[in-house]
């Protein structure tokens, strides 16, 4: 049987009346499947499960068989340590974590009728489909116009003021200072997505004011930066890498001394699935070189409204025009939205989400869902407003105050009379 079926028989609670156990017969309960991560590491996150009466919550893992946890080396890897339950469908042989505690399982109990798992199989090809959760696909699919360009520019304005609140929540956290939160925000985005949460956390566990006595030196910034992360040793934290890190930890340990600093565990950064050019160490070195040749680099961006210059701005070492647009859409243009309304320039802000229009359109599989249901898609403002709509009214069938969704009510209501 395919894994994906797996994921849908337990995605969509397809176990329901069925008595599940675990490989020692233990009752399990299970409370809630927790939430898909699509990303490197376990496969549902925040599940609650209560095993022989005792309520857990953390991490499911789902495979075909319990060997395959060994063969693709959860064993040895710290981001499974918080697996709660591993659901299987043999359970060929017992499992363990990287701290050599035994992992509960649970061969998995649902109907097991073969026409029935066929259609499952099909079903589980479209889940990961972003179309099925558009409520209004089948109606865009046949008038596509439904969805308006001026409800693509509400959309795209939503967007910015929605990070315009996360920006205003960085400030409080900074005390008032858009160049602290700035930093923040920049490190947070340089995780791209997969390593977002931990960039975060360097970024609050490092404090700009130590990097800026340092700026003028790419080695330090370097140490500090990769040092904070915890990703100068390998996993079992005591061969060094290399020649060179072994240059950057002893510049590390002197730094860390002398501002009192606690590096992180560098097991929470990503690596699996990940392509080398969006690896934390990559990033975290091209993150280095910004700061060390981008001196006030706030107060460029601010001044700056050319989108040519914006780009040269983030021009480092294997950096792509990709990456780089990333970077624009998420940090630079919100930043830059959000200083013009703190100083009540109206039009300044205006000019700041016109600059979505000059760069291309993101291409993600929530992009490619609206294209398929014939959306026109030009640019980034385009991809920020879809992505909006999506996240805040598509997966929350909140579709009565969405404007398409409101048409195709009224336009019922009126065939009912």
């Amino acid at each position: 049987m395919p894994e994906i079926v797996l994921h849908y028989i337990w995605e969509h609670c397809l176990w329901a009346g069925y008595d599940q156990k675990t490989t020692e017969g233990k009752s399990v309960e299970i409370i809630s499947v927790g939430e898909h991560n699509r990303d490197a590491g376990p496969d549902y996150s925040h599940a609650r499960v209560r095993i022989d009466g005792k309520e857990w919550a953390g991490n499911i893992e789902i495979h075909v068989y319990s060997s395959d946890w060994t063969k693709h080396r959860h064993h040895l890897d710290k981001a499974y340590d918080n697996v709660i339950l591993h659901v299987v469908c043999t359970a060929d042989k017992p499992i363990w974590n990287s701290k050599g505690e035994l992992v509960p399982q649970c061969e998995l109990n649902y109907a097991s009728d073969k026409d029935y798992l066929s259609g499952l199989f099909e079903a589980a090809q479209q889940m990961d489909s972003a179309v099925s959760r558009i409520g209004c696909a089948e109606q865009l699919l046949h008038e596509p116009g439904l969805l308006s360009e001026g409800w693509r520019k509400t959309l795209l304005k939503k967007r910015l003021e929605c990070k315009r609140e996360s920006v205003k929540r960085l400030l409080e956290i900074t005390k008032g200072s858009w160049e602290h939160a700035f930093y923040i925000s920049l490190a947070r985005n340089f995780g791209f997505h997969v390593n977002s949460l931990p960039f975060e956390q360097l970024a609050i566990n490092t404090p700009l004011s130590y990097l800026q006595k340092h700026r003028n030196s790419l080695f330090q910034l370097t140490a500090i930066l990769m040092g904070q992360a915890g990703l100068l040793t390998n996993e079992r934290g005591n061969e060094l890498k290399n020649e060179r890190d072994s240059e950057l930890t002893k510049e590390y340990e002197f730094l860390r001394t002398k501002f009192s600093l606690t590096p992180m565990d560098g097991s929470v950064w990503k690596h699996a699935r990940i392509r080398p050019q969006n690896s934390p160490e990559l990033r975290i070195k091209q993150f280095a070189q910004l700061l060390y040749r981008s001196e006030s680099l706030l107060s460029k961006i601010l001044d700056s409204s050319d989108l040519k210059e914006l780009e040269g701005l983030f021009a480092v070492d294997k950096m792509g025009k990709s990456s780089i647009d990333i970077l624009l859409i998420n940090t630079v243009i919100p930043y830059k939205y959000a200083y013009a309304l703190y100083h009540n320039n109206l039009a300044q802000a205006e000019a700041s989400m016109a600059l979505m229009e000059r760069i291309p359109a993101e291409n993600n599989t929530i992009v490619r869902q609206w294209r398929v249901l014939g959306q026109e898609i030009k640019n980034a403002a385009d991809t920020q407003a879809l992505l909006h709509l999506y996240q805040n009214y598509c997966q929350h069938h909140e579709c009565i105050n969405c404007e398409v969704g409101y048409k195709i009510f009224q336009d019922k209501q009126l065939k009912l009379f």
